[in-house]
Parts: C-alpha cells; structure tokens; sequence
C-alpha cells in the first residue's frame, strides 16, 4: 500500500539481499539445482531454522547474522544436514559463497538510491549478514552508513540494530524509511518509529517512496 501524504523524510535505509539483489530463493534455486542437492531437505532445514526468526529462540542463523557463530561453522552445521538428490553428502567449505553466487544487483533499486542522495536525502544500507561478501565497490558514494550485523554484534529484528542504525545517522526515527524484503524486519522498524517498506517487488516499493515525497 503506498502512502500519500507528503511527509519529511530525510533518509533511506534498506536491506541489501533481496531488496539491492535478486530475491534470495531464485539464488538458492540456482545452486540447489546446480549441486543437485535435495531441495525439500534444504527448505525444511531452513523452515525449522527461520522459523524462530522473531527472535524469540536462537538457532544457527541467528548465531551467523549476530557474529556470535563464526561461518565456517555454520557451514558445517548446515552441510551435515543437507544431502544430494543421490544420498550424498554437501562438501561444507565454501557453502555460503555457493549459495549466494547466483545472487545480482538490483540496477533500479541502485539508480533510485542514487537520485535520493544526490536530491538531498541520506542513504544507509542496515543488513543482516550471512558471512557473505558484500560487493563494496557498489557502496562507494552511496551510502551515508553501511551497517552490518555482524560488525555490530546485532541482528534485525532486534529494536537495538534500528536504534544504532539511526543514531549513526543523527536522524530521529521519525524521518528515516527503512526498506526490507522481511517483514519481521518491517514491523520492527515501524516500532521504533520508523516508516517502514515491505519489499515485494522494485516497481511497488519506488511507488511507495515517491508517495512519501522522494525523488526518484
């Protein structure tokens, strides 16, 4: 749904897979089918995993994105869980680069990024991390502050990571948006005052930025 009424926004903050990237699932799809590993074992590890995700119980993910679970172990954890479509085993090292090599930047959602800034709006990028690369060449110029996870020993949902994230930012709540493809990571940041996006699709989402009066 996208707002209407002009309202004083003075950043931008968004995730960064899945909102600047293609959609995480057509990645896995990708090295699912290209390691020919089982994909409904995969999904059900993950399902059991995420579905914590509100934070209410920890699991390896939450380990992974908060910095307190080093990849390479997480790696392992997972890569004992999976098996190939034959009944083999995943090799472990270098899963999580496998799993994200599919991954691609968003060009609009980058162009529109750049055309807040340059018209006067901050730019922020807040991601939980998976112990992944991030491609930092494309954040040059971009963003006023880069936050991830890992680095700050938080993890969204967790109220703490918005809070941080906006005083980097020397903004109240109240003048930032925050973008995510997640929407446990949606209702977070509207409770600490945020306007906040629901990622579904690069069309809706600069739709809904325009309606709060950016420049795109």
């Amino acid at each position: 749904m996208a707002y209407h009424r002009p309202v004083n926004v003075k950043a931008v903050i968004t995730d960064w897979g899945g909102v600047l990237t293609s959609p995480l699932r057509e990645a896995t799809d990708v090295w699912l089918a290209a390691e020919r590993i089982d994909a409904d074992g995969y999904r059900t590890v993950m399902r059991a995993w995420l579905r914590a995700y509100d934070g209410q119980d920890s699991n390896p993910i939450h380990g992974l994105e908060d910095g307190t679970l080093d990849p390479a172990e997480f790696e392992r954890l997972l890569a004992a869980e999976l098996r190939t479509v034959d009944g083999g085993p995943v090799p472990a090292e270098g899963l999580i680069a496998r799993m994200f090599e599919a991954f691609h930047p968003v060009e609009e959602m980058y162009d529109a990024l750049r055309a807040v800034r340059a018209a006067g709006t901050r730019t922020a990028l807040l991601s939980n991390s998976w112990g992944n690369e991030y491609p930092r060449h494309l954040f040059d110029g971009l963003f006023d502050t880069v936050v991830i996870s890992c680095e700050v020993g938080m993890r969204k949902p967790d109220e703490r990571i918005f809070r941080h994230t906006v005083e980097l930012m020397g903004l109240p709540a109240a003048e930032c948006v925050f973008i995510d493809d997640i929407e446990y990571n949606v209702e977070a940041a509207r409770a600490v005052g945020m306007r906040a996006v629901h990622h579904t699709g690069t069309g809706t989402t600069l739709e809904e930025l325009r309606g709060l009066g950016l420049r795109i």
